[in-house]
């Protein structure tokens, strides 16, 4: 490893975090020349560059003979754009240095690596490999697993209530914490909330603390009680919104919200009655949503935590108190017999927002299932 791998790395790793490129994965690359970076790019949207086009671009001559750093394997397949193997090996490049491979599968078969040595480029694997393979998390699941990569938010006072006796909830949380959600926002292709917040709260859910995209508004309600007047019905022209119910929910009413511009997804009711949310996954996989945001409510989130379903979790613990007969429960869920049995967030990362404490993480899962019946939810 030359000296300056991983400080390059680094810089391709920031580069990568940039652009909205779902569902293809964040890919960020740098060119050296000697001690000189001469070319920077990164994925910006799905149909446009590849990170590796965008920088031999700005390089230009003198890619020749220079290092290229890239956070993910160049393909060597034609999708969208034509493989990015056939740009390196024409412009030159002496030596290419990779975060990680490509997990997906059609790499297996065209061996963008083997291609490059093959065209006597120097290849090295393995520089900030970690975090290279954070960067594409919510897209590895995607394409190995057929299903969307989900991301748990919570936010509660210190006593784990989420309102008070009187039902308000504005705002237990700091204007601090809302604008970190709102960045998780922009940052899923999706956010994804339960009936019972849609009837208690009738939120926007959209992104307005801070500058980004919208994402896919997705609702799960098995009986389609949503009303018509809801806000994310009554702007679902405006902004992509879906509602997720069961092949039993009346027809007349999927009809109403197909007319406002809501998609309704139909997925097998579970013996309860209720939307097989893994089910839901996958259908929203089939329509390109790499990544989901789950913003609860208590029922939904529970559901998920009993399936195992969320890959990370973020939680926003505000140092208030709201007293035993406020709301209970940001989660609502039978919950693990013992604490060795209980999902947990390993390693966690606790910040500062504000005056609130935050939590976010992977999650890992005990053996023994923590719950039965884990996938339905109203």
């Amino acid at each position: 490893m030359a000296e300056n791998d991983a400080e390059m790395m680094a810089r391709a790793l920031e580069l990568g975090k940039k652009g909205d490129p779902s569902p293809n994965p964040h890919v960020g690359c740098v060119i050296v020349q000697g001690d000189t970076i001469v070319g920077e790019g990164f994925h910006n949207a799905a149909g446009g560059d590849h990170a590796e086009i965008v920088a031999l671009a700005q390089a230009g001559d003198e890619a020749k003979g220079a290092t290229l750093y890239v956070t993910l394997e160049p393909c060597n397949h034609t999708g969208r754009t034509g493989p990015c193997v056939d740009a390196v090996l024409e412009a030159g490049v002496a030596r290419v240095v990779v975060g990680c491979k490509d997990p997906n599968p059609k790499l297996e078969e065209s061996k963008g690596s083997e291609r490059l040595i093959e065209g006597g480029v120097e290849v090295s694997f393995g520089v900030l490999e970690e975090e290279a393979r954070a960067l594409i998390k919510p897209w590895k699941t995607f394409i190995e697993k057929k299903i969307c990569y989900v991301t748990l938010k919570l936010a509660m006072s210190l006593d784990g209530r989420i309102a008070t006796r009187t039902g308000a909830s504005k705002w237990i949380t700091s204007k601090e914490s809302r604008a970190k959600v709102h960045a998780l926002r922009a940052a899923h292709d999706a956010v994804m909330v339960g009936i019972n917040t849609i009837l208690a709260d009738d939120p926007e859910l959209t992104v307005r603390e801070i500058e980004g995209r919208d994402p896919i508004r997705v609702v799960v309600d098995s009986g389609l009680r949503i009303p018509a007047d809801s806000h994310v019905v009554a702007t679902a022209k405006d902004v992509p919104t879906c509602v997720i119910t069961t092949n039993d929910a009346p027809e007349a009413a999927a009809e109403v919200l197909e007319a406002s511009g809501v998609s309704v997804i139909r997925v097998t009711p579970t013996a309860e009655g209720r939307c097989d949310l893994a089910a839901a996954l996958k259908a929203l996989a089939l329509r390109e949503v790499v990544s989901v945001l789950c913003e609860g409510g208590a029922e939904l989130a529970g559901t998920l935590l009993a399936g195992a379903i969320p890959s990370e979790m973020h939680v926003f613990i505000a140092p208030i108190m709201l007293g035993p007969r406020g709301r209970p429960g940001a989660v609502d869920w039978a919950g693990p017999e013992t604490p060795g049995q209980a999902p947990r967030i390993a390693p966690p990362n606790w910040e500062q927002c504000g005056p609130d404490a935050y939590v976010s993480g992977p999650l890992s899962y005990p053996k023994k299932k923590v719950q039965s019946s884990p996938t339905s939810s109203s």
